[in-house]
């Protein structure tokens, strides 16, 4: 696009240099949101998704690659990538603009005069998704929220924003416990309202004639049941419904075997450590041991999703010999405002007025996801008062000698280049604190300036959204059991 705002300013105007940024960022927008909502293609810079953002969420997305990939990659940059992409006739497919970018920027770096202009570089290089409509699913897959709490709350949230052009999923009907009178208001304003991640990015009404949602154009059926085995999904045109029981009543085969006693429920996905031989998945890591004809599956808790990632990535390049994680976990809705009783020890004190010594299984389940570490880690938690995200402290003893130096450098190209991008993030903020990571999508962040290594004995410090970091893990799992497969850029592998 010949656009003035494609022209650099003077290096030390600031404003017109922001400014400019910005006014490609608006032109981005449209193009990204055309993109997804009609050819259901999403647009990502380093694994972060770009549809339905903001102009500052956007900038702020091409600085955190900047500061964390030390490159220049900037708005100049990506617009002209982004509008020779909607060129191309994209479909169903999922591509990483930050990367094919800094691709385009090397490729101009070196070869100099000689390099592609940026309309036939990317061609050369998405070219093989042009035209190519295969479908990520042959049937839109049902979606069914059991439970309407903070997890499934989230989940809704997240299932929304990912509808997309309604062809691959979309959130059916939600099931909750009957209430009173005013029930349904009552948990949309729940919905729409959130104290700890804000409003809901989008409308909703509410038809109580009929028990519904419409949440951005998406019809929600809230359905009244004390069980699982006696809801009828069929009755609402529900059919093979992908259920995701987030009230964690049931947590072993024969409990969570009632939905499937359910007519138009399919499959059963627990968003908590599941018992006996259920798999316990942490996305990225084992979740290839996902199969299509699993019934039901679990998706482990918050902290082992947030540290088995990096634990499996140390324990590949490092070796790791024994260790044990501390967590530093937000209160939950388990805990108790005062004290009063409760059937765990600690629980009944105070959330809001202490600090409370708790256990965690969250050592022991990893070994479900990385079973090389069997016997090597301890864990302990204790609750502090804030509402969500929370941090891992991982004390390790190495198989061999490193530095700290070598440490941040292994995992901040794992965070950047890796299938685990979405799995572990990093930062090199020397003022970072728990309320700066509400809201991010990756199960942890590494806190760089905290590392501490001495020789073989690092102690690593990872911060988590105990809340939508982890749905954001249930979500891709959602994915993956429902068989929806995209098309990618960069092609698997090439990271």
């Amino acid at each position: 696009m010949n656009s003035p705002t494609n022209v650099r300013p003077p290096v030390d105007d600031y404003f017109a240099d922001w400014k400019q940024r910005e006014a490609l960022v608006q032109e981005m927008i449209p193009v990204i949101g055309k993109l997804f909502s009609q050819r259901n293609v999403g647009v990502f810079i380093y694994g972060r998704p770009l549809h339905n953002r903001s102009v500052t969420f956007i900038m702020k997305t091409h600085r955190y690659v900047r500061q964390v990939e030390r490159n220049e990659m900037s708005e100049f940059e990506s617009h002209p990538v982004l509008m020779a992409l909607a060129k191309l006739d994209l479909w169903h497919a999922q591509i990483d603009l930050g990367k094919l970018t800094v691709r385009f920027m090397e490729h101009q770096e070196a070869e100099g005069d000689k390099a592609l202009d940026v309309d036939a570089f990317v061609r050369q290089e998405a070219g093989y998704l042009d035209g190519v409509k295969s479908e990520p699913i042959k049937k839109s897959q049902d979606v069914v929220l059991y439970g309407f709490g903070r997890i499934g709350r989230l989940m809704a949230r997240l299932l929304v924003e990912r509808t997309s052009t309604g062809e691959v999923m979309r959130l059916r009907a939600i099931v909750v416990r009957p209430g009173g009178e005013g029930d349904l208001q009552k948990r949309a304003n729940l919905f729409t309202a959130d104290s700890v991640h804000g409003a809901f990015q989008g409308t909703l009404r509410v038809d109580t004639e009929n028990n519904r949602l419409i949440a951005n154009g998406n019809i929600i059926q809230v359905i009244y049941a004390k069980t699982p085995e006696e809801v009828d999904y069929t009755k609402y045109g529900i059919s093979d419904a992908l259920v995701i029981d987030n009230t964690g009543m049931w947590r072993d085969e024969e409990g969570l075997g009632l939905h499937l006693k359910s007519k138009g429920a399919a499959k059963v996905l627990l968003t908590a450590p599941g018992k006996g031989n259920l798999k316990n998945i942490v996305f990225g890591i084992n979740d290839h041991e996902m199969s299509p004809d699993d019934k039901i599956v679990t998706a482990a808790s918050c902290t082992t999703n947030a540290i088995a990632p990096v634990l499996k990535v140390i324990n590949d390049e490092f070796g790791i010999v024994n260790g044990h994680i501390e967590t530093v976990h937000a209160y939950t809705n388990d805990q108790n405002l005062i004290d009063n009783y409760h059937k765990g020890s600690r629980r009944g004190r105070s959330a809001v007025l202490n600090m409370v010594l708790t256990e965690t299984g969250a050592a022991k389940a990893v070994v479900k996801a990385v079973p090389e570490l069997a016997g090597k880690l301890t864990g302990n938690a204790v609750r502090v008062p804030i509402p969500n995200v929370s941090m891992a402290i991982m004390t390790l003893t190495l198989e061999r000698e490193t530095s700290k130096e070598e440490v941040n450098e292994f995992l901040r190209k794992i965070a950047l280049h890796s299938k685990l991008q979405n799995q572990i993030s990093y930062t090199q903020s020397e003022d970072a604190v728990s309320s700066d990571f509400v809201g991010t999508r990756e199960a942890g962040i590494v806190d760089s300036n905290a590392t501490i290594v001495n020789g073989r004995h690092c102690v690593l410090y990872l911060w988590y959204d105990n809340e939508f970091g982890y749905c954001c893990q249930v979500a891709r799992m959602v994915y993956k059991m429902a068989g929806v497969t995209y098309q990618l850029y960069p092609p698997e592998g090439q990271e």
